[in-house]
């Protein structure tokens, strides 16, 4: 046959050697140690790229809330300034009969709510609403500021020469030293039995810690043009001559509360010299030594003078804006060590 070994000129007298099948088993691991090289790479780009799609949502999901939190901030100062310009109080939104208050709340201070020019400006506006009844300054303060007590103090009395109503000072828990100040100028004093009030004095308090520096170390350098400049300074020593000098100062602004005082209640006050002492009274104590005119409450005024009582506060809402500003310039002052606009003498209870 042509097709047997024996025809096939290669293989003729040979037996017929087929040729061993190549083994494949090296290349095949090799070919799926790739495959699997390839998936990982694969997965971890995967990942990556899963991790970018996710820092990208997280940096847009950011982005809208600064930029909400920015638009809630601009909604807040537009919604400020629309109420301070357009919630003041209006004399002509009451109608019929009424007392008019104006409240002295806090401290007394040029940087607090009871400032001068907010007490004032409530009082005015209180003085000229036709339908008050009588104006009430409703009290409740441990004094303050020398200068802004005197402010009001000045304001009622020239409201009170006008002669067109009463005036009526209610001291609520605490009318002292600086509060009482502006009371005194009303024409009548209230209090309740247990209010707080008198307290016809002045303050100045500090520290004197020369000492101290001296004791750790510390070299104090204060450069002053003028040998009494730095005399309330607490790191330096007081001299004799110089407090015999600030005493003065405090006897002289003390002076001017008693002749205040003097003015405003005049044969009303007891001959006690206690009064001007810088003691507190209760309110039964302070009827007995002329410094209130009766005791009672707000409320026991508003049924003294109107037959249906009604009560309408004409203090001067605060502008949000404004009283921000102010807190933080004084916080921003204190935490520098800056000096203060304040006077350090007080008509204030320690």
């Amino acid at each position: 046959m042509a097709n047997t070994p024996k025809d096939d000129p290669w293989t003729e007298g040979e037996e017929s050697v087929q040729p061993a099948a190549p083994e494949r088993g090296g290349d095949d691991n090799a070919e799926v140690l790739r495959e699997r090289q390839r998936l990982v790479q694969i997965e971890s780009m995967d990942r990556w790229i899963q991790g970018v799609l996710v820092e990208q949502r997280r940096g847009r999901r950011w982005k809208l809330f600064f930029r909400f939190a920015w638009l809630l901030l601009v909604a807040g100062v537009i919604a400020s300034v629309w109420y301070a310009l357009t919630m003041t109080p209006d004399e002509d939104a009451v109608q019929g009969e009424h007392l008019a208050l104006v409240s002295v709340e806090g401290v007394i201070d040029s940087e607090s709510p009871a400032n001068a020019e907010r007490l004032i400006e409530g009082l005015e506006a209180a003085w000229e609403a036709p339908d008050a009844r009588a104006i009430v300054l409703h009290i409740n303060s441990p004094g303050g500021s020398p200068v802004q007590s005197q402010r009001v103090y000045r304001a009622i009395t020239a409201l009170r020469e006008q002669g067109d109503k009463p005036i009526i000072a209610v001291i609520e828990d605490l009318g002292a030293s600086g509060a009482y100040y502006m009371a005194a100028a009303a024409d009548e004093i209230v209090a309740a039995p247990s209010s707080l009030v008198g307290s016809i004095g002045v303050i100045y308090a500090g520290f004197g810690l020369d000492q101290v520096i001296d004791d750790l170390g510390v070299e104090r350098r204060v450069f002053t043009a003028g040998d009494n400049k730095a005399f309330l300074d607490p790191f330096s020593e007081m001299r004799p001559d110089q407090q015999v000098f600030w005493q003065k100062v405090l006897d002289t602004t003390h002076q001017q509360f008693i002749d205040a005082v003097k003015a405003g209640r005049g044969e009303r006050l007891a001959e006690d010299p206690k009064v001007f002492s810088g003691l507190i009274w209760t309110g039964e104590q302070a009827l007995e030594l002329g410094l209130v005119d009766r005791l009672g409450t707000l409320d026991d005024e508003a049924r003294h003078w109107l037959d249906e009582p009604v009560i309408e506060d004409y203090t001067p809402s605060q502008d949000p804006l404004d009283r921000l500003a102010r807190r933080f310039g004084v916080s921003l002052a204190h935490w520098m060590g800056l000096p203060q606009a304040a006077s350090p003498l007080r008509y204030q209870l320690p």
